[in-house]
C-alpha cells in the first residue's frame, strides 16, 4: 500500500492509520513524571512509556513516540500526527465530543499541593484570594475554574507541570492541582519539596474528572480500539499494570472501579 505523508515537525500527518503498517505512534507530553519525562541520557521514561511499550507488545505492533504540549495532543491526533494520546489523559465527556477512547486502563486520584502549616483547604472558601496553578489542558485546570475560579481564585495555567513547580517555589503561586502521583514523584519526592506537601483530600467531580485514563483515538477508529482493548485486557491479566504501578505509584490505589 502506498502511503502519502508529509512530514511536520515530530508529527507524521498519512492518509491512513498506521496501524496498518503494525506501527502505533503514541502522541506524549513528556514534561510530567512519573508518567512520562526524560532521563539524563534523553531517553523518553515513566509509567505511561512502559505501559505503551507493554501495550505495543502484546498487541504485535511497534512502537514510536511523538512529543507534543499536553494541550495539542487532542488537535495533533485529529490531525493525525499520530495513532493514539498516551500521556495520562482522562476519558470525560468533554474530551469524547471530540475524540474517542479505549476503555479506561488506570486511575488517579487530583490532589492540591501546597506549603505545609499554610492553613490552606481544596475548598472555594479555603482559597479564597489564592492563586492556584494547573497544567494547561488539563482536567485539573477545568476543575479548578469551574469550582474555584468563580469564587475568587486565581487559576494560572501552565504549558508543562515544571513551570508550575517552579512558580510554587518562588511564591508566584500559592499550590498546584495535580494528579497525586504527579505531585509526589514530581515535586514532594525531591529535595525542592520540602516543607511542601498535599493540602486536604482528593477533590472530586467525575463529570470533569472522568472515569479514569485510557488511549485517546480518533473518532471512528473502531478497528484500533478494538486491537487496544484487547491489549489493555492482556496487561491486566497478566498482572503487567499491578506492576507498573507498585513501581510508579506506590501506596496509590489506580484500579478503575
Amino acid at each position: 500500500m502506498k502511503l502519502k505523508a508529509l512530514i511536520v515537525g515530530m508529527g507524521l500527518f498519512c492518509s491512513v492509520s498506521s496501524f496498518a503498517a503494525g506501527e502505533l505512534r503514541f502522541g506524549v507530553e513528556a514534561e510530567y513524571p512519573p508518567f512520562e519525562s526524560r532521563n539524563a541520557a534523553g531517553e523518553l521514561q515513566g509509567f505511561d512509556i512502559d505501559l505503551g511499550n507493554a501495550i505495543c507488545k502484546a498487541a504485535e505492533l511497534k512502537c514510536s513516540w511523538v512529543e507534543s504540549a499536553f494541550d495539542s495532543l487532542i488537535p495533533g491526533l485529529v490531525a493525525k500526527k499520530f495513532d493514539a494520546v498516551n500521556s495520562a489523559m482522562n476519558i470525560t465527556a468533554q474530551r469524547r465530543k471530540s475524540i474517542d477512547f479505549t476503555q479506561p486502563i488506570y486511575r488517579i486520584p487530583s490532589q492540591l499541593v501546597g506549603k505545609e502549616g499554610s492553613g490552606m483547604q481544596a475548598t472555594p472558601e479555603g482559597l479564597n484570594g489564592k492563586t492556584i496553578g494547573v497544567l494547561q489542558g488539563s482536567i485539573q485546570e477545568t476543575y479548578a475554574k469551574e469550582h474555584w475560579e468563580k469564587h475568587g481564585v486565581t487559576v494560572v495555567s501552565y504549558k508543562d507541570q515544571n513551570m508550575a513547580w517552579a512558580d510554587l517555589l518562588n511564591g508566584r503561586i500559592d499550590a498546584s492541582l495535580v494528579m497525586s502521583a504527579a505531585g509526589q514523584a514530581g515535586f514532594l519526592s525531591k529535595p525542592q519539596g520540602k516543607g511542601f506537601g498535599f493540602i486536604g483530600k482528593p477533590v472530586a467531580d467525575d463529570t470533569i474528572l472522568g472515569s479514569g485514563i485510557g488511549f485517546g483515538l480518533r473518532k471512528g477508529d473502531a478497528a484500533e480500539k478494538k486491537q487496544l482493548d484487547a491489549a489493555i485486557d492482556k496487561v491486566r491479566a497478566d498482572g503487567t499494570i499491578t506492576k507498573l504501578a507498585a513501581k510508579y505509584f506506590p501506596g496509590i490505589d489506580v484500579s478503575v472501579k
